[in-house]
């Protein structure tokens, strides 16, 4: 702590330069061929390797997204290819890719975009099950690790609470430092916090437990961006909710969460209605200003831990036995022939029963559905049963569809005279007076 003491500014920048130099020189000897050097590398070369080395693997888990006929399809980064120096990218169109790290840089989805995929259901479950096989084989590999600590004098905690602690007041601007100290270290407080490597703390919760109440009190939830979007929030909250109900014994998470952060709390499993009983929790829990109080009840039985694995195993599990009681798979029945009449109409009624494949599928005609529309037979309510549906019809043309500001084009038939050769090219032209005629049929 004190090497500095009585140095110059001028001595400690000339000092500086001549370690940024001695690393530059470093870094060079390890990128060229080991044929031009012959001796063993030293232990700040090997250093360096393992540290480019563990940044290449602690890409996997990411988002990257590329440009195809002007839509944006998004991929994630699997792993690392010693052989050829790149990163291993599975697309949402299950297209494997192989790509070097300037492209990789350059093409990673930053978290607002990747928030926003997950909102729309935009990134696919195929690349959500992909990113949680990543984070399980990191865990079993001892990349990524999710240790709890608490206030109890050994060093290496104190250690990772100050780190834990610097990390919440980065990721909190808001909160007062002094009052993230007392809660961090507080004797009465606990932590759980996830590490690389056991070394950088890039996430973590302090929380609180009340176990004569039955509940924890989260009081800080922190994770870097660049892990957030890999899916360690959610690992987080799973490894927090199996160790408060199986170490701690309590049933209930409660917080005062921020509007800012509610959204990833709701996709946790928490709601604003708290199912725990109000004298339970209440003079225990601090709710300031500002803060939505939101409550989320642990099951008894389902295993936190691992539940996007034992998820994926069940859905692959019930795909197979649907599969298995398919008597229709790989089966492409024709389309239905038919005529045009009038207005676009088919010049004779289709009965249901003729669909190609329909009764192979197992249809019957007492299945629900069927009884609700009239035959042929019973002409004397056909009137009155087309027109509520007739009505709907003309209420959707009207409301959604006619009245939309872009909708401009087809409100009349297109002028062959400014058009010449249109109604050579479309044989079947549709317009809004189409629509309406055929919702009169």
């Amino acid at each position: 702590m004190n090497a500095g003491v009585g140095e110059t500014k001028k001595q400690k920048k000339g000092k500086g330069r001549q370690k940024a130099s001695n690393r530059t020189r470093s870094i060079y000897s390890c990128v060229v061929s080991s044929s031009a050097h012959e001796s063993s590398p030293s232990p700040d070369e090997v250093s360096i390797v393992e540290k480019v080395k563990r940044e290449n693997e602690d890409m996997a888990g990411r988002y990257v997204f590329k440009m195809f006929c002007g839509e944006r399809i998004i991929g994630l980064v699997t792993g690392y290819d010693n052989e050829t120096s790149k990163f291993k990218i599975v697309y949402e169109d299950c297209n494997n890719d192989l790509i070097d790290k300037e492209i990789l840089l350059r093409t990673l989805a930053p978290p607002t975009l990747v928030d926003w995929m997950f909102d729309s259901h935009r990134i696919p479950r195929l690349l959500c099950i992909l990113q949680q096989k990543v984070l399980d084989d990191e865990e079993q590999e001892g990349r990524l690790g999710f240790v709890f600590i608490e206030n109890d004098g050994v060093d290496e905690h104190m250690i990772w609470l100050i780190e834990l602690k610097n990390l919440f007041s980065r990721h909190l601007p808001h909160v007062p430092k002094e009052y993230i100290v007392r809660r961090v270290l507080d004797l009465n407080h606990k932590s759980v916090m996830v590490s690389r490597r056991n070394q950088d703390v890039v996430g973590g919760i302090t929380y609180r437990p009340f176990l004569s109440q039955g509940f924890v009190e989260i009081a800080f939830c922190a994770v870097m961006a660049n892990e957030l979007i890999k899916g360690c929030g959610t690992r987080l909250m799973n490894h927090l909710k199996q160790h408060a109900r199986d170490m701690e014994g309590v049933t209930h998470l409660l917080t005062c969460a921020d509007s800012n952060v509610v959204d990833y709390f709701l996709k946790q499993g928490f709601t604003k209605e708290i199912t725990l009983k109000k004298d339970r929790w209440q003079g225990y829990i601090k709710v300031y200003d500002g803060g939505i109080l939101m409550g989320c009840e642990l099951h008894p039985k389902l295993p936190y831990s691992y539940t996007t694995t034992m998820t994926s195993h069940q859905r692959q599990a019930i795909i197979e036995r649907i599969r298995e009681a398919s008597n229709s798979e790989n089966i492409v029945y024709p389309g239905i022939d038919f005529q045009k009449g009038e207005a676009g109409i088919p010049s004779w009624p289709i009965k249901v029963e003729d669909i190609p494949g329909l009764k192979e599928a197992g249809w019957t005609p007492d299945q629900y559905g069927h009884s609700r529309f009239k035959t042929e037979n019973d002409s004397a309510d056909t009137a009155s049963n087309q027109e509520p549906i007739t009505a709907f019809m003309r209420s959707l043309l009207k409301l959604q569809i006619y009245d939309h500001p872009d909708a401009w084009p087809f409100k009349e038939p297109v002028d062959s005279d400014n058009a010449p050769g249109y109604y050579d090219v479309i044989k079947d032209p549709m317009g809004f007076k189409d629509d309406n005629d055929k919702s009169r049929v």
